[in-house]
């Protein structure tokens, strides 16, 4: 996992190298500090030497200018190193799940999703910059004050670094406790959000049935679940610094008594004493690094851990050297399909149905005889279990999912729209659309002369998930994508269902002035709206039961005429 995590310093690496170099240097500019303080102490004090006593201040100024300057390029773009890689990192999970397959949004909420891109990469720029940067200068601290320190005393720095060992010894038995508390915190945080996201998505319903209380009891629940997970990984922190904080404590006290001792006996000078307590000053602040840099680690290792889930989640299967299709014709072959969601419904087995280029078919039938699945396994949101769909002759598995879904138009029952203006909705089917493109398709689908009287026309705002349209707008908008994207193969999966019947009838027309020379393929409970298709077919769960035309399966007096009675 961390060879995946130093991946994302690549791009960056000259900046990432210049950070570590200016950290290097601050970490010799501090190592200086205290031989300077040890020769003004033992020479340029007893000789009252003013000329060095300012030469050194001259110097020490220039050291700390140069700090102060080093400091703010650390502080700046070892801070940018961390940001460009969290934004690479939220880029490269987004575009993975734009590649996940439907089973999984199924499974997972989207409130969780979002915490995982959003809250658990937070951290993550906080380690990539000072991670490196704290590990590179504790080390250079350590080991510059180690060889200084055995100049001054050898005595005296194998006691200090006698110390070391008992020390990091704590620190790792500490860690596997912390990994599990902070990951934990995770995953609740995730639950939160997931819980917040659904109420807030419907608070009308709330609001309506007056469950205001049950809702909060849902929040407060889950929110006291979070809150009693972050008061368990806090109280493993505090086992661990107040540890860390009490070693480095005695290790200072230690210092103090042996140093003075060695003073006192005259084994060292008072400058070397002095110098020596600023040493181990020194020691101490890359220990205290190294106890930020393990917290650091923890919560962002945890943050990167569960990115890499999403990661290394299985995409939607596509052939090595899939087929690029373009100016299809539209023809339609299911052979022998059978269908199985993930609990074992089989919903679809062995059935097989042709659609002509051109022609229009509607699905009929009771609800779970898997019309919309037979919808969904087109464009291929799911894949089947066994048989095969053709288009044009070619199986839709040796076809690139791009390609195949840009020569299809889907208008579900349930419309989803963006937060953003109408137009930004209605150009999700063609992006380069020209205005007169625009205006053409809402015209055809009739919701023109309504997007004229808005405040800012087509440019105004439709609030989250559209929620300032009705349900009929909505829907005439989703239409009006589909007349703008003008696929060869058109799925209608109850496209005007939430409409009025005066709006249905209008759709209707300019639907069916849509379909001429088209492929369509549409689900239907009114069975007013596909009296005109070429073929209808009665779906239910024992398959296929009757197909043919209006006046056919009237005739008949099967299923289909029951339907049409109700």
């Amino acid at each position: 996992m961390l060879k995946e995590f130093i991946k994302y310093y690549k791009p960056y690496k000259k900046l990432f190298i210049l950070d570590l170099l200016a950290a290097f240097t601050v970490a010799l500019c501090d190592l200086v500090y205290p031989m300077i303080t040890r020769s003004i102490m033992d020479d340029v004090v007893p000789s009252k030497d003013s000329r060095m006593l300012v030469v050194f201040a001259i110097t020490l100024l220039v050291i700390f200018i140069v700090k102060a300057a080093l400091n703010y390029f650390m502080q700046y773009w070892g801070h940018v190193v961390g940001v460009r890689m969290q934004a690479d990192m939220r880029s490269d999970v987004f575009t993975h799940l734009q590649r996940l397959p439907n089973s999984y949004f199924n499974d997972n909420k989207s409130g969780v999703i979002m915490s995982r891109i959003i809250n658990d990469l937070m951290e993550i720029s906080e380690l990539a910059h000072h991670g490196p940067e704290d590990l590179f200068v504790s080390l250079v601290m350590l080991v510059g004050s180690f060889f200084i320190l055995l100049g001054i005393n050898v005595e005296l720095t194998l006691i200090v670094f006698a110390i070391l060992p008992i020390i990091l010894f704590y620190a790792i038995s500490q860690r596997k406790r912390m990994s599990r508390a902070f990951k934990e915190t995770r995953v609740k945080t995730g639950d939160v959000n997931a819980t917040l996201e659904n109420s807030i998505a419907g608070m009308k319903v709330t609001k309506s049935f007056g469950t205001q209380n049950e809702e909060l009891g849902k929040f407060n629940k889950s929110n006291n679940i979070f809150k009693h997970a972050r008061e368990s990984a806090y109280k493993v922190m505090a086992h661990y610094f107040s540890g860390m904080f009490l070693l480095i404590d005695i290790l200072e006290l230690i210092v103090l008594i042996i140093a003075g001792y060695f003073t006192y006996m005259n084994t060292i000078t008072l400058g070397d004493f002095a110098a020596y307590l600023l040493y181990v000053k020194m020691f101490i602040q890359p220990i205290r690094k190294l106890i930020n840099f393990t917290e650091q680690y923890q919560n962002g290792m945890t943050g990167f851990e569960r990115f890499s889930e999403i990661i290394n989640e299985e995409i939607e299967k596509e052939k090595e050297d899939p087929i690029e299709i373009k100016n299809i014709k539209g023809n339609i072959e299911i052979e022998n399909i059978s269908f199985t969601y993930e609990d074992n419904n089989q919903i679809l087995n062995n059935l097989s149905l042709s659609v002509e280029a051109g022609k229009s078919v509607a699905l009929v039938g009771p609800s779970g005889g898997g019309k919309t699945t037979l919808c969904n396994l087109i464009p291929r949101f799911f894949d089947f279990n066994e048989g095969d769909i053709k288009i044009d002759g070619i199986s839709i598995k040796d076809v690139s999912l791009d390609s195949l879904r840009k020569n299809i138009g889907v208008v579900a029952q349930d419309v989803f729209l963006f937060t953003g203006t109408v137009k930004d909705n209605i150009v999700i089917g063609k992006s380069d659309a020209s205005d007169e493109e625009i205006i053409d398709a809402c015209k055809k689908a009739r919701i023109h002369d309504f997007i004229m009287t808005l405040p800012e026309k087509y440019d105004t705002y439709i609030g989250e998930r559209g929620v300032k349209l009705s349900g009929g707008q909505k829907q005439r908008v989703s239409i009006a994508r589909i007349f703008l994207k003008n696929p060869p193969i058109m799925i209608l999966d109850e496209a005007t269902s939430a409409l009025d019947n005066v709006t249905e009838y209008e759709i209707q027309k300019s639907l069916e002035e849509l379909s001429n020379d088209r492929t369509s393929l549409v689900v239907a409970h009114r069975l007013s709206t596909i009296k005109n298709a070429d073929e209808i077919i009665v779906l239910t769960d024992k398959g296929i039961e009757e197909r043919g035309t209006h006046e056919e399966l009237i005739k008949k007096g099967g299923v289909y005429s029951k339907l049409h009675r109700k």
